[in-house]
Formats: structure tokens, C-alpha cells, sequence
């Protein structure tokens, strides 16, 4: 038997998996990161990071008999995790910040804590697989329940962590998961799920931005523009907006209006036809690869730019200094910059990287400044 960590939210998923490894036998320790937001967030049975959920989480080592710890991860939740998200929302870009939490605190922080404690894998309650191959490599695979997977959010974790890494909830369906808990009488058996941003649980954005940045940065107003540069109405601040929006614009034209690109320096907000929001390809900031080498210029994959977006058929293009050409064999709506594009192979995951900038889109030359300055 093995000597495990377990990465331990207070959520159903966490505490389910942790104690399955008690169960099978594992020498299991319980552990839950502290972040900023522990203590300062509303008291909602939906919220993750909250001091109920270190509670939660500790009954579920209690009931199975397995020590926890709680560890101070503050600082670098703020680092490497809110700051970025703040500086992203400022600039225009739209962030995907569960990416970063995952690959700079649950698999970069708590796997460099391995060691400390004398385990030999991290466990999570993620819904993804990870697979030991013939020649000893490891690949990390979509969940067997789709509609739960989330393979997405883990493609920027180090691949060299997924020989230390196990997934118990990755070939379980969420009621499954659930009937375990019921089974073992965890006590958040029937916890309702956490939603939206752990540190955003209103799902205010701007106003948790502006709160934070404490400067007007984003939240200034400016003009709405047509593709030609025309103005058209004047925008609440670009905190407010993001690639593909329709709603809350405050534009009357003889067709439905779209957000195509978002001008930092500027201070302005292209809108269009939703048409003029497909787009041929992207190119990437500097990729992660959950194999041995990158892909050859060509590989097909399968690409997903936002979390609940369908995979779509492409090329891939790596270049030297670490960016990524992407090129769908059907042009693709809203390419949002900040955005995650995850590649795959069928199951597995190949690799994933930040959105620079939609190839063709000659509306934003900012917004393709991205990918440049990813590679300086």
C-alpha cells in the first residue's frame, strides 16, 4: 500500500476520493489549502473556499481515521493565481484562473510537499485518468463521465507530475461518487457543489476587480467601436466584457451586436456581426506539454478554447520558442484571449496553453501583440 497526500477542498469530490484511498488501505494524509479567500468569503453551502469547508473537510479524516493538516498557501495563491487574473481582466484578456491554481497549488505546492511528508502520490477528487503507457510514460486522459470531466483545467500542470498523481474519481459518474460518500456516512455526502470562482462567489467579476486593483484600471469608460473604427456608443468600462458577448453592450443596430476584440490601451471595445467572430485558427502563449516532446508540425488534434466548448478538429504547429499555431479545419467562434486552448487525441490530453490571439483577426492588432510578447 501506498503512503498518500490528499488534496482535500471540503467539496464532495475531494473528500469522497480521499477517503476511497482510506479505504482500499493507502496510509492516507488529509491536507487543505489555505488561500486568501478562507474566512473572507459568504457563508454559502456553494462556496468552496470558505472555514466550513476546512471543517467539512476535516470530519471526512476524522470519520476515516486519517490525519489533516491545514496549510498557509496564501501568498502564493496571490502570486501566482489572483494577481495574474487581475492583470488579465485590466489588459482585456478574459482568464481561466482554475488552470493556474492547478498547476502552481494543488500540482506544483502540494507535489513539492511529497517529499516533506514522506508520501509517494498526490490524490485529488479531480474527474480525469491518468494512464501508465507500455514504454513507462504517463498520459493524462478525459474522465470516463464526460459531462464531469475535467481535463481541461488540468492541462497546464508539469508533466513530470503524472507518474505521482492519482485520480480515484476518474472512471466514477458524479452520483457514484456520491453514493460512495453516502455509503462511508462522510457527512458532505449531499454538499451542493461549489460554482462560479472560489474568490468570485457572487460572479461579480468587475466589481471584485475594481475592488481589488483599487484604481480605476478597466473601469473607465470608452467608446464602443464598429470593425472600421466607427463609434457607436460608449462602454461601462472593458472589465465588463469579454470575446463573444452579446448582452449588456447598449447598442441598437439593425442586427444583434457581438464583443470581436477589446483594446486595452485604447480603452475600446470592438463589436460586429457574429459572423466576424469566427476565426481560422489562434496562436497560443508558450505551451505545456503533457508528453515527451511536442507533437511534429501537422499533428491533427482535437482543440478546445473554452471549458464548455466542443472539441474541434485542427492542425498543430509548434514553434521553437514554445508557442503553438493552431489551425481548425472549420473556422471557430469568439477566440477570447486569456482563454484556455486545450489539445487533444482522442483521450488523451497532449497539452495546453493561454490563448494569444485568433488567427486573421486584423480588427485588434493588440490583441495579436499577445502571442508576441509570450514569446519575448
Amino acid at each position: 500500500m501506498s503512503r498518500l497526500l490528499a488534496a482535500m477542498s471540503g467539496g464532495v469530490d475531494s473528500g469522497v476520493a480521499a477517503a476511497l484511498m482510506a479505504e482500499a488501505g493507502h496510509d492516507v494524509t488529509g491536507v487543505t489549502l489555505k488561500l486568501w479567500c478562507y474566512g473572507k468569503s459568504p457563508q454559502s453551502p456553494r462556496a468552496c473556499c470558505t472555514l466550513d469547508a476546512i471543517d467539512d473537510a476535516r470530519s471526512v479524516a476524522r470519520r476515516m481515521g486519517f490525519p489533516h493538516y491545514v496549510v498557509e498557501a496564501e501568498e502564493v495563491f496571490r502570486a501566482r493565481v489572483l494577481l495574474p487574473f487581475l492583470d488579465d481582466y485590466a489588459a482585456g484578456r478574459t482568464p481561466y484562473p482554475c488552470a493556474l491554481c492547478n498547476q502552481h497549488l494543488k500540482f506544483g505546492d502540494l507535489i513539492s510537499r511529497l517529499a516533506l511528508t514522506g508520501a509517494d502520490a498526490l490524490v485529488t477528487g479531480h474527474y480525469a485518468r491518468i494512464e501508465r503507457r507500455a514504454d513507462s510514460t504517463h498520459a493524462l486522459l478525459r474522465a470516463v463521465d464526460g459531462a464531469k470531466d475535467q481535463s481541461y483545467a488540468l492541462a497546464l500542470i508539469p508533466y513530470d507530475t503524472l507518474s505521482r498523481v492519482r485520480f480515484p474519481l476518474g472512471a466514477l459518474r458524479k452520483d457514484e461518487v456520491r453514493e460512495h460518500g453516502r455509503r462511508l456516512s462522510l457527512s458532505l455526502w449531499d454538499k451542493p457543489e461549489s460554482m462560479d470562482l472560489c474568490f468570485v462567489p457572487d460572479g461579480d467579476y468587475a466589481g471584485f476587480i475594481t475592488k481589488s486593483l483599487g484604481e480605476t484600471r478597466g473601469s473607465e469608460p470608452g467608446a464602443i467601436e464598429d470593425a472600421e473604427g466607427r463609434r457607436l456608443g460608449t462602454h461601462r468600462g472593458i472589465l465588463h466584457y469579454t470575446v463573444g458577448q452579446r448582452r449588456g453592450l447598449g447598442v441598437t443596430a439593425g442586427e444583434p451586436l457581438y464583443v470581436l476584440a477589446i483594446n486595452a490601451p485604447r480603452n475600446t471595445v470592438t463589436v460586429g456581426p457574429k459572423a466576424a467572430l469566427d476565426a481560422p485558427g489562434l496562436v497560443t502563449g508558450p505551451a505545456n506539454w503533457l508528453m515527451p516532446a511536442p507533437p511534429a508540425p501537422g499533428a491533427r488534434a482535437q482543440v478546445k478554447v473554452r471549458y464548455q466548448h466542443a472539441p474541434a478538429a485542427a492542425r498543430l504547429y509548434p514553434s521553437e520558442d514554445g508557442t503553438v499555431e493552431v489551425r481548425f479545419d472549420s473556422p471557430q467562434p469568439a477566440i477570447t484571449p486569456g482563454q484556455l486552448c486545450v489539445m487533444y487525441d482522442g483521450e488523451r490530453v497532449l497539452g495546453g496553453a493561454t490563448i494569444g490571439s485568433a488567427l486573421g483577426d486584423e480588427r485588434d492588432a493588440v490583441a495579436r501583440a499577445v502571442a508576441d510578447s509570450a514569446r519575448a
